[in-house]
């Protein structure tokens, strides 16, 4: 538990330090960078910071839930899942920084909380642990496919980085439900999607 709780301090610190690595390629290495109007530029650069905010709670929430998973191989997979969003942090930082913009300021607290809610996942017991993942990878799925269709027409480089993040989440989610992963009650999806609610619209300004 010790070495546990040392490995999610630095998982911590990394993220919140903006030092996330990524093994792959940026999915737009190979897109022109298109020009974008100052509007354009904004709106783009406020969608990649909520995207940015949303790896930053799915590190939380990963450490949160590998840390109390009773099973040996439920924490493996949730430590691997980490490792992979850890790249989606990096891809969307990158970005961020091509359009001469900023993380949100508010990254602290939302690795906080998602830490938080993480321990109360994991503590529900294994499928439980498991039936989260599958539903906050569903939610960040639609949401993905809503930037798609947001983000300006021209900015493919954002475009691609946000599809490979879709199919990523997609297959995270589909790992999870095949590991056994019960359904969530509907209230708790319905907080869940208050809670992203609130976090999108604060990480897109601040």
């Amino acid at each position: 538990m010790q070495d546990d709780l040392i490995v999610s301090l630095d998982r911590a610190l990394r993220t919140l330090a903006g030092t996330a690595h990524a093994s792959r390629a940026l999915p737009a290495a190979n897109v022109a960078d298109a020009p974008l109007s100052p509007e354009d530029r904004r709106d783009a650069a406020g969608l990649m910071r909520v995207n940015h905010t949303g790896e930053v709670c799915a590190q939380a929430l990963y450490a949160a839930q590998a840390l109390v998973a009773r099973d040996a191989e439920t924490r493996r997979k949730f430590s691997a899942a980490a490792r992979e969003e850890e790249e989606h942090l990096a891809w969307t930082q990158a970005r961020l920084a091509e359009l001469h913009d900023r993380v949100s300021l508010l990254n602290p607290l939302w690795y906080a909380g998602s830490f938080a809610i993480g321990v109360a996942a994991g503590l529900a017991g294994d499928r439980i642990n498991l039936g989260f993942v599958v539903e906050t990878e569903r939610q960040v799925e639609e949401h993905l496919t809503g930037h798609l269709s947001r983000l300006p027409a021209n900015d493919g480089r954002s475009r691609a980085i946000v599809a490979q993040m879709r199919d990523d989440e997609a297959r995270h989610g589909a790992a999870a439900q095949a590991a056994g992963a019960a359904e969530l009650p509907a209230p708790v999806k319905g907080m869940m999607r208050i809670a992203a609610s609130v976090m999108k619209t604060l990480a897109y300004r601040i």
